[in-house]
C-alpha cells in the first residue's frame, strides 16, 4: 500500500480525464447533493448562525496570532499531565518520530483513526518502509486502503465509490488484510457495513499501538478532541497500549468555553447533522497508555507569514466547500493531486507546498470564483480572495502580462475605453466564434467567444434618452 499523489499531472490535464468518467460525475453529484442539502437544512434551524460563524472566525484569528503562546500553553499541560510531546518542522521529521516511537514499543502493526495530518505527510508509506504495518479503521478509509486507492474527498474518502464497487473491493481485498468479507456478501449498506464490522473489531482486539490526529487541541488543559462517526476512533483512542497523536499546529483552541461553539459549527457544516455520533477527549492518554503528542508545522508557519493566504489556517476541514464547489463536483478530488481537495485544497497546498511543481502552481485556477465556498465555510474563509491573491503571486506568460497592461491602460481612461468598444462593434464581424489566435487560443480550448454586440452599453443608455 504506497499510494501517494506524487507524479500528479497539472489540475487542467487531471480534470480534463476526470471529467470524461460519467460514473464518477454520477456518484460525485449524488453524494454532494444529498450532503448539500442535509447541511442546508440543519443550518437554517439555528436563527444565530451567522453570528456563530463570526465567533468562529474570531477566536481562530486570535489562535492564529498567539500562536506560539498557545503552542507551549498545550505542551507544558500534556507534558504536566504525563504524555510525551514531540515537535515536528516538516514531514520526514513528522515520519521519523512516529517510526522510531513505534520500533521502540516492539510492535509492528498500528491502527489508525481517520486523520488528515497523517495522510498528508505519508505517515502509512513511511511506516510501511520500516516494516510497520498501518490499519485504516474509518469505513471510508478502509475502503480506500483495501482498494489500493488514493483518498477524494476530506469528509468521505471514498466518495467516488457507488456500493457495488465497494462490494467488489470488499470480497476481493480483504481477505490479504485479515478477516476475509463474508460469502453472499451484498451491496446493501448494512451488510456493508457488518463486514467491515468483523473486519475490524479483529484489529482493534489485538493491535497494541494507536495513531490517530485530532480535531481541536484546547490549549488550557492539553485535551485532543475527535469528532466521528462510527465509533471506530474511540476504540483507536482507548483500547492501544501506546497512542500517538499528529496534530498540525492550527488546530489549538484557546478554552473549552470556545470548544463549544466549535461542536456546534462543525457537525452542522460537514455531516449536516446536529451534534456528532461520536465525541471523544483524552489528555495525555487513558490510564496505564503511554501518550505522544507530535504536533506538526510542514509549511504552516510559511502560510501563516502570509497576511492574506493565513486565513487559510482557520480551516476545521468540515469540507462543506467541496459539496458546493461547481468545479469539484465534476472533476472529483484526484485531479487536485492532494489530500486536500476541492476549494480550501486549491488555496491550502499551494501554501503548505509552494508552487514550485506544475501542478501546485495549477491549483489556485482550479476555480470558478463563483464564491460558494465563501458562502458556507462555517469560519468565514473568503477562499476566493485568497484564490485571486495566489494568482497573483504566481507566474504569467508574456502574452498575459502584455494583456493585462494593455487591459489596464484601455480601462484607465473612459475616453479610451469608448473608442475600443467602437472598433470592436465595427469589426464585431471579424472576430472568430471558436480558436482565437496566438496567447488566447489556450483560453478557447474549452470556451466560445463572447458575441460582440452590435452597440456598447453607454451607447445603448444615450440612445434609449436615460
Amino acid at each position: 500500500m504506497s499510494r501517494t499523489f506524487v507524479g500528479m499531472p497539472a489540475f487542467p490535464r487531471a480534470a480534463e480525464e476526470a471529467v470524461q468518467d460519467s460514473q464518477l460525475r454520477f456518484n460525485l453529484r449524488k453524494a454532494t447533493h444529498t450532503i448539500r442539502g442535509r447541511r442546508a437544512a440543519v443550518v437554517d434551524e439555528v436563527p444565530d448562525w451567522a453570528a456563530m460563524r463570526a465567533a468562529g472566525k474570531v477566536v481562530k484569528d486570535d489562535v492564529l496570532r498567539n500562536l506560539e503562546r498557545y503552542l507551549l500553553q498545550v505542551e507544558e499541560a500534556v507534558t504536566r499531565a504525563g504524555g510525551h510531546v514531540h515537535w515536528a518542522a516538516d514531514a520526514a521529521e513528522a515520519n521519523a518520530i512516529v517510526t522510531r516511537l513505534v520500533e521502540d514499543t516492539g510492535h509492528r502493526e498500528v491502527v489508525k483513526v481517520k486523520s488528515m495530518a497523517t495522510q498528508e505527510i505519508g505517515l502509512n508509506e513511511a511506516l510501511a518502509q520500516a516494516g510497520i504495518t498501518a490499519y485504516e479503521t474509518d469505513l471510508a478509509e478502509l475502503i480506500v486502503q483495501l482498494g489500493d486507492d488514493l483518498p477524494s474527498h476530506i469528509l468521505v474518502p471514498a466518495i467516488h465509490r457507488n456500493r457495488s464497487e465497494i462490494r467488489e473491493i470488499f470480497q476481493e481485498n480483504m481477505a490479504r488484510w485479515g478477516r476475509p468479507a463474508p460469502d453472499g456478501l451484498t451491496d446493501e449498506p448494512a451488510t456493508l457495513a457488518d463486514a467491515a464490522r468483523l473486519h475490524l473489531r479483529e484489529r482493534f482486539l489485538s493491535t497494541k499501538v494507536g495513531i490517530s490526529g485530532a480535531n481541536f487541541v484546547i490549549a488550557e488543559t492539553g485535551t485532543l478532541v475527535v469528532l466521528e462517526s462510527e465509533g471506530n476512533g474511540r476504540m483507536c483512542l482507548t483500547l492501544p497500549e501506546t497512542l500517538i497523536s499528529v496534530v498540525g499546529i492550527e488546530k489549538v483552541l484557546p478554552t473549552w468555553r470556545d470548544l463549544d461553539l466549535f461542536l456546534r459549527l462543525l457537525p452542522r457544516s460537514s455531516t449536516g447533522e446536529r451534534m456528532n455520533p461520536y465525541t471523544s477527549t483524552w489528555t495525555a492518554g487513558v490510564e496505564g497508555q503511554e501518550f505522544h503528542l507530535v504536533l506538526l508545522d510542514n509549511g504552516r508557519t510559511r502560510v501563516l507569514a502570509d497576511e492574506v493566504g493565513r486565513q487559510a489556517l482557520r480551516c476545521i476541514r468540515c469540507s462543506a466547500c467541496l459539496n458546493v464547489c461547481p468545479v469539484y463536483e465534476r472533476v472529483g478530488g484526484h485531479a487536485y493531486g492532494s489530500v486536500y481537495p476541492g476549494p480550501i485544497g486549491a488555496i491550502l497546498t499551494p501554501q503548505l507546498r509552494g508552487t514550485a511543481s506544475e501542478l501546485d502552481a495549477s491549483l489556485p485556477y482550479a476555480s470558478s470564483l463563483c464564491g460558494a465556498c465563501y458562502d458556507v465555510c462555517p469560519v468565514a474563509i473568503d477562499i476566493p480572495e485568497v484564490l485571486v491573491h495566489l494568482r497573483a503571486r504566481g507566474p504569467h506568460p508574456a502574452g498575459e502580462r502584455a494583456g493585462m497592461r494593455a487591459a489596464g491602460w484601455v480601462f484607465s481612461r473612459a475616453s479610451r475605453l469608448r473608442g475600443v468598444q467602437r472598433v470592436m462593434s465595427r469589426m464585431r464581424r471579424f472576430v472568430p466564434r471558436r480558436w482565437l489566435p496566438g496567447p488566447g487560443s489556450a483560453w478557447t480550448q474549452t470556451r466560445d467567444v463572447p458575441a460582440v454586440p452590435a452597440e456598447s452599453f453607454r451607447e445603448w443608455w444615450e440612445r434609449e434618452g436615460r
